[in-house]
């Protein structure tokens, strides 16, 4: 597996997501030390989940106000997203 500094990553970032689309892993380090990995996109790690399937497993509480509540449509995200980025996607 290649190791990319922070740096060439940024000055060639194109050429690297290429690379990581056509199914190269790589590893990017920052001061030569291993910080994150850089590689091709899994759908295996895409899930779907709904606010009834969070209200069911104690994640989050059911609106008391149901007649004025409906549920939103299914999200589908990566895992290992960020949730405040995913909220601000879903937001608009």
């Amino acid at each position: 597996m290649r190791s990319i500094g922070i740096r060439e990553l940024r000055e060639r970032s194109s050429t690297f997501i290429k690379r990581a689309g056509a199914g190269e892993q790589m590893i990017i380090t920052v001061s030569g030390d291993p910080v994150a990995t850089l590689g091709p996109f899994t759908p295996s790690v895409v899930q779907t989940i709904t606010l009834t399937e969070l209200v069911a497993n104690g994640a989050v509480v059911a609106p008391r106000r149901r007649d004025k509540y409906q549920l939103p449509k299914a999200i589908t995200f990566n895992s290992g997203s960020r949730i405040d980025q995913t909220l601000r996607e879903v937001r608009g």
